[in-house]
């Protein structure tokens, strides 16, 4: 018998959808431009979990014991996990999912820079669950409340609350760490170089977004300014809180966070510290530094393939 293929939707008819308060479940909803957004943005999320795995067990390897060991393999599952559920969406969306995983060459993977600069220990790793798992979550909290596409959705409400897991291990570390001036010390460094990082793990400020296509069609709903507004009113209280120094505060007449120092700026990511004195620069001289990828970029790709190029074996039909 031959298979019906549907042809792909009007932007007219996705729009008369969504209008409806209807779900989009698959290709047969979509149009052409939002089947690209949405592959866009799973990419980008699949990718951010994948490489956030090597990554973490960098710095897993410093564990202090066997327990607080086992405590970060079970984020990296997580992360994984998070991993899986994008690239198996992508899947379902038409892209070769061993091509996407296996074969891209490093520097076409997608995720935030902050990713491709190394943790070094434990303390690191700990900022970096309280820091880039805080962004994690609010990205994937306003996807999870916001999208219009039904299978994610309903895949991240086993997400969200695992990202709640892993970061508040990174503040429960955080606040034992601080209770000591040496441990405060060592978090303070650790915040000094990755705080303005993950401030860029939110793209682009408003104004200079290139695609439109999420907001448009919802798969998200709150604008790369606001997400980054959202990550400051999570951090920046909790910071105070435990006493370490972060470069932005609350301005009540604005209502809003500022960052105090110079945004966007040049980073050195072999001695990964900020080039503040030198101010700030622009957003091109950014892309530039996120294209070209950093110091952790291959090696972290390569442990991720490297399974898959050494042997025969293929990913199951």
């Amino acid at each position: 018998m031959a298979v019906e293929v549907l042809a792909p939707w009007t932007e007219e008819q996705v729009q008369e959808h969504l209008a409806a308060g209807k779900l989009v479940e698959g290709l047969q909803h979509m149009s052409p431009r939002y089947l690209e957004g949405m592959r866009r943005i799973l990419t980008v999320s699949a990718d951010t979990e994948f490489v956030s795995a090597p990554s973490y067990l960098r710095a897993a390897q410093h564990a202090p014991a066997l327990n607080n060991f086992g405590s970060a393999m079970s984020i990296i599952q997580d992360e994984l996990a998070h991993a899986h559920i994008g690239y198996r969406l992508l899947g379902d969306l038409g892209v070769d999912m061993d091509e996407l995983v296996y074969e891209r060459p490093a520097a076409s993977f997608k995720y935030p820079y902050a990713f491709d600069v190394p943790l070094n220990s434990w303390v690191e790793l700990v900022c970096a669950n309280a820091l880039y798992d805080q962004a994690g979550f609010v990205l994937l909290s306003d996807v999870y409340q916001s999208s219009t596409f039904g299978p994610w959705k309903r895949a991240l409400a086993k997400v969200d609350k695992e990202e709640t897991f892993h970061l508040r291990h990174g503040r429960t570390w955080l606040r034992k760490l601080c209770k000591d001036p040496d441990g405060r010390a060592d978090v303070q460094q650790a915040i000094d170089w990755m705080f303005i990082l993950t401030l860029e793990w939110f793209g682009l400020p408003d104004d200079l977004k290139q695609h439109s296509e999420q907001l448009d069609y919802g798969f998200k709903g709150k604008s790369n300014d606001e997400l980054r507004q959202w990550w400051m009113s999570e951090v920046v209280p909790f910071m105070e809180e435990i006493g370490v120094r972060v470069p932005a505060h609350f301005d009540p007449e604005q209502d809003r966070y500022v960052i105090d120092c110079p945004f966007p700026a040049q980073f050195d990511d072999e001695k990964r510290t900020w080039l503040l004195e030198d101010g700030a620069i622009t957003w091109d001289e950014v892309l530039v530094r996120w294209r070209a990828r950093g110091p952790m970029n291959r090696d972290y790709v390569r442990t991720l393939q490297r399974g898959y190029q050494t042997t025969s074996l293929r990913r199951a039909a």
